[in-house]
């Protein structure tokens, strides 16, 4: 009879441990092992047949990576990038408030603006903005429908392949920025933008104190994508004989004909800015997540001396 007992307490302890969370373990990962040995002989393949190719020619690539002539163009593509994002954002953030204000003009300047400038191409509207000239060979300050005129420049002097390239890509990302930074202030809770009245602040003030930097965590993430894509888009303003990198590097093989190797030169230079900025996006992401993230403290799993112990307290207890 105390044998049968004994059989039946250690089939309950046994059946209590199979159910007992803290015992549980981890189904094997056979598959995934499996899979990264494959994905790593793929890239390792990748990248040797990369790198013995004689066609990529790396020795001409390593000779101008630092070429003088390349790190102005890369100069001109940073410049154009900086000032063509604060640009943006700032107008894109006056287009933002427009489009979310009760007044009717404003709302529809601000969604007359992006749907123009969303639906046209860049590369066209780079080319429209350098070939001002054409449709407009001076521009003058004058009173409508009057011969009244303040002041009056000729075009050509005013807009040179870096005003029209300024101008394309900051407009141009003024439309797209307007929509994420909209989005970024819709995703601040009604309750906020009520509180900020009640206290009598003014929209100003509360969208620069309250709403704005709340809705930082939400505009952040796109932003980076945009300027992302803005280093990549630089690369237009080539067409309008601009000097960016891209330029750069076919004024070179325009003369030595080395297409490949050039373009690889381009190319790594591309990743090594975007790879730089990937990891400050994330730095500015982790900071205005602060206070969003909630740390998981998993139980203390019990050692096998402690389970034996408490098996004896229950057979105790029984008895």
């Amino acid at each position: 009879m105390s044998l049968n007992t004994n059989d039946s307490r250690a089939r309950d302890k046994a059946d209590v441990q199979q159910r007992d969370v803290a015992f549980a373990r981890s189904a094997p990962t056979y598959g995934r092992w499996v899979s990264w040995i494959v994905v790593l002989v793929i890239a390792s393949n990748f990248l040797w047949l990369v790198a013995t190719n004689p066609n990529f020619e790396w020795s001409v690539v390593l000779k101008w990576f630092t070429e003088a002539s390349v790190l102005k163009g890369l100069q001109v593509t940073l410049g154009l990038t900086v000032v063509s994002m604060i640009l943006g954002t700032l107008l894109g953030l006056l287009l933002a408030v427009w489009r979310l204000s009760e007044n009717k003009l404003l709302s529809g300047i601000s969604s007359l603006y992006i749907w123009f400038f969303r639906g046209t191409p860049l590369l066209v509207q780079l080319i429209f903005w350098y070939n001002l000239s054409t449709l407009f060979p001076t521009l003058s300050i004058t009173v409508p429908w009057t011969g009244i005129t303040f002041a009056s420049w000729n075009t050509n002097d005013l807009i040179t392949p870096l005003t029209a390239a300024i101008a394309g890509l900051a407009l141009n990302e003024a439309a797209y920025m307007a929509e994420i930074i909209r989005a970024g202030l819709l995703s601040v809770d009604n309750g906020q933008v009520e509180t900020t009245q009640a206290f009598g602040m003014s929209r100003t003030r509360a969208l620069r104190r309250i709403i704005i930097p709340q809705a930082m965590r939400s505009i952040i993430p796109p932003t980076g994508n945009q300027l992302i894509s803005m280093i990549k888009a630089t690369s237009l303003v080539s067409v309008i004989a601009m000097g960016d990198l891209l330029y750069s590097v076919q004024a070179v093989y325009n003369r030595t004909f080395e297409i490949i190797p050039m373009l690889m030169v381009a190319v790594i230079w591309y990743l090594v800015i975007t790879s730089i900025l990937n990891v400050g996006q994330s730095a500015i992401e982790r900071y205005y997540a602060r206070g969003t993230k909630r740390t998981v403290v998993a139980p203390k799993r019990r050692t096998q001396g402690e389970d034996i112990g408490r098996g004896a307290l229950v057979q105790k207890e029984d008895v």
